[in-house]
């Protein structure tokens, strides 16, 4: 006669047998991956240089692996309606995300978030940066950083500067410039890069950081002067531009980064997968004329390397954000 002690054991094996037997279809499709569509959703609109690098690398990956990637645009909230609903998706490599900036400072501007910054991504790669530029229209008596600096002491609160609103890239930027150069402005918030370019030329403001991308074709057109860059390295298409750093601000190094991450607990093989195969993408050279041509360095490295930048970028702009008291929209 069977003991209670012998069903209780033989109960227990089954049940570990049935776990392995479920669980083996898992390894399987990991061993296999990727076997269906990838989805790469791109917090906002389509135009931007966000969009740019996950339309090139997405094309990259399908023709590789020989499955459809779709870009999936979802634009609200300075990319939190997008990074939500990447963070909630099933983490099984199938869907990844696009995140920059803003991932960063949005955990530090809103109380509370629909996803954990830390805890609900896990980092890919890092794609790709590009530096601000410090712009004025073209007829502007500011000539140089220098000017700049001493017209904002001349009259504290007078000079007004465009920003794409509270905690954005360029708005922070010009923040941070602000407290190691001792000057105070008026901020004049837009929504988005364009209004602001537009009323930069139409004199409606004076001055603005914005990303190399938006600003550059202004500055070649000679529309826009740039007084200043703030990459560590003048950029070989604007040379006489020289660095934020090397006109008296040696640490004023910004940049505007593009990574990939993934939800949290994507199986580790599949995330080395995908860094492996986009780190060969951004290696490739239609790929890097493509972002240098638009003001934009392509990267890579190592997953440890992104999530390393990602926390250093986190205690920069964290600091500047609480310093300078900035509050989301």
């Amino acid at each position: 006669m069977e003991t209670v002690m012998i069903r209780a054991v033989r109960n227990l094996a089954l049940s570990i047998c049935a776990g392995l037997v479920m669980a083996a279809p898992a390894i399987a499709n990991t061993s296999a991956y990727p076997n269906q569509p990838i989805r790469i959703v791109v917090p906002y609109a389509p135009g931007g240089f966000n969009d740019t690098i996950a339309r090139l690398v997405g094309k990259k990956l399908q023709d590789s692996w020989g499955q459809p990637v779709i870009v999936d645009n979802r634009p609200g909230g300075g990319t939190i309606l997008g990074l939500t609903n990447a963070a909630k998706s099933p983490p099984d490599g199938y869907t990844l995300a696009v995140v920059g900036f803003p991932t960063v400072a949005n955990q530090f501007l809103h109380k509370k978030l629909t996803y954990d910054t830390n805890k609900d991504f896990t980092p890919v790669v890092l794609g790709a940066y590009s530096p601000n530029l410090l712009v004025v229209r073209a007829d502007s008596p500011i000539k140089s950083l220098k000017d700049f600096i001493a017209a904002a002491k001349a009259k504290p609160g007078k000079l007004n500067y465009a920003s794409a609103g509270n905690g954005t890239s360029n708005h922070l930027t010009m923040e941070y410039f602000k407290s190691v150069a001792g000057i105070d402005l008026t901020q004049v918030p837009y929504k988005g890069s364009a209004p602001m370019i537009t009323d930069l030329l139409g004199g409606q403001v004076d001055i603005m950081f914005d990303n190399a991308p938006h600003v550059m074709p202004h500055v070649k057109a000679g529309k826009l002067r740039a007084l200043a860059i703030t990459s560590e390295k003048r950029s070989p298409l604007l040379p006489d531009v020289p660095t934020v750093s090397e006109l008296g601000f040696p640490d004023f190094v910004v940049s505007v980064w593009y990574g990939f991450s993934a939800p949290a607990g994507t199986p580790p093989e599949i995330i080395a997968k995908l860094n492996g195969e986009i780190n060969k993408i951004l290696k490739a050279d239609d790929i890097k004329k493509a972002f240098v041509d638009a003001g934009v360095d392509p990267l890579g490295g190592s997953t440890q390397q992104f999530d390393t930048y990602f926390k250093s970028q986190s205690a920069r702009w964290g600091k500047v954000i609480k310093d300078a008291n900035v509050v989301a929209d």
